[in-house]
């Protein structure tokens, strides 16, 4: 067998058509090779139960390098939030300046999304690690195997404990591929996210060369090749998800030659998450350079941009109205109040910071001089000191968190 395996690496092994498969070819090998032990391959077996197994042993591993890989990202994109904790993002909801947000703080949320990704995958590993071998055709077979120490010796879990069920199943190859296309949407939506930053009319972020290209007519372009390409697989990967989902929809048990349709899916989402992840990991986290030690590229944060932009749009109103709800106003009342300050802002094309105090106090006669405090951007972002909150000691608990559980 292990020659026959160094001939297949090698491409010198004679793959014959008549032969119909992989299985049967390799057994006609070993036949040549070693004489009748050979015919004795298949006792026990079938190609069902077979490929079943196979897939499932090739998944598992599979699912490994993905976790790996998700775990990688997770530490790029903690790396970088470490860095930018006191950096203030606009926060946005409907894509209009809802309330500032630390940088890291709005990192760490896809650190959450991957770190679930990562969650399913295991719990995908653990139903995929279970050993059809001994279901045989469809009904088990007479020989008394011992489908338990199989199952040990192969690092399997469990057995699949019906064989009608053990050859037809495909819920580890159809729930793979849902996780998968779960983990794309994350990408693609931080790839969207990373996209408008880095447009002119945003300029939050700049990344590596490597990872844009320019325009073929237009010399100032800088164009987020990566995070495009990457929005653009998702749609590819759920496809596959959706393509699986319809094979299997209309099969009757056992099973049935449909189920050769279900390997180009398979292997095209395992292929197309573990590239996306990997060069997503190179684009956040840098490269290592030789000559120093240290990862070079990566994410380049442009905060004086991000603070302009959360200036712009009133950013603190809500915390005004929190003021005036500790004055005593009711919170529905204060809303209204700001409303009317939000007003009088705009007509002065001004910040709320901006408005003198004597004006604040027209709206609402118990606005004393600390309103500034609430009324800046740090007060806003310090003022929300609640678990899972955009204060900066929040965020780096959180980081520290993270660090504890990736280490």
């Amino acid at each position: 067998m292990a020659q026959i395996r160094a001939e297949i690496e090698a491409g010198t092994f004679e793959w014959k058509l008549d032969l119909e498969d992989v299985h049967l070819n390799i057994e006609a090998r070993l036949t040549q090779l070693v004489g009748d032990a050979g015919k004795r391959l298949h006792t026990g077996r079938s190609r069902n139960d077979q490929v079943a197994t196979d897939v499932r042993l090739w998944l598992r591993d599979e699912i490994d390098l993905i976790s790996d890989l998700l775990k990688e990202l997770q530490v790029a994109l903690v790396d970088v939030a470490e860095q930018n904790v006191d950096v203030i993002l606009p926060g946005f909801t409907h894509l209009q300046v809802a309330q500032p947000v630390s940088f890291a703080h709005h990192l760490l949320a896809y650190v959450e999304m991957f770190a679930r990704d990562a969650e399913r995958m295991a719990d995908v590993r653990r139903r995929t690690n279970r050993l059809p071998l001994g279901s045989a055709a469809l009904a088990g077979t007479t020989y008394p195997l011992d489908r338990e120490r199989v199952a040990k010796s192969l690092g399997m879990e469990g057995v699949c404990q019906n064989s009608l069920d053990g050859v037809s199943d495909r819920d580890f190859a159809i729930e793979f591929t849902a996780a998968a296309s779960l983990c794309m949407v994350h990408i693609s939506r931080f790839s969207e996210e990373l996209i408008l930053w880095m447009s002119q009319n945003f300029g939050f972020v700049k990344i590596a060369d490597r990872f844009t290209t320019g325009s073929s007519i237009m010399p100032q372009k800088k164009n987020p090749d990566v995070p495009e390409l990457a929005r653009g697989k998702t749609g590819r990967v759920v496809g596959h998800l959706m393509g699986l989902i319809t094979l299997m929809k209309g099969q009757p048990l056992a099973y049935n030659k449909d189920n050769q349709e279900d390997k180009e899916p398979l292997f095209d989402t395992v292929d197309t998450l573990k590239d996306t992840l990997r060069i997503f990991c190179e684009m956040v986290g840098g490269q290592l350079n030789p000559a120093t030690g240290r990862k070079e590229g990566g994410i380049t944060v442009n905060a004086q941009a991000m603070e302009a932009a959360a200036n712009k749009g009133y950013a603190t109103a809500t915390d005004l109205a929190d003021y005036l709800v500790k004055k005593g106003l009711p919170f529905r009342d204060a809303h209204e109040t700001v409303a009317h300050a939000v007003k009088a802002a705009t007509s002065h094309s001004c910040d709320l910071s901006e408005l003198p105090l004597t004006v604040l106090q027209g709206f609402h006669p118990g606005i004393e001089k600390d309103v500034f405090d609430v009324l800046s951007l740090r007060g806003s972002l310090h003022a929300r000191n609640t678990l899972g909150g955009t204060a900066p000691s929040q965020v780096r608990y959180q980081i520290a968190r993270h660090r504890s559980r990736l280490a």
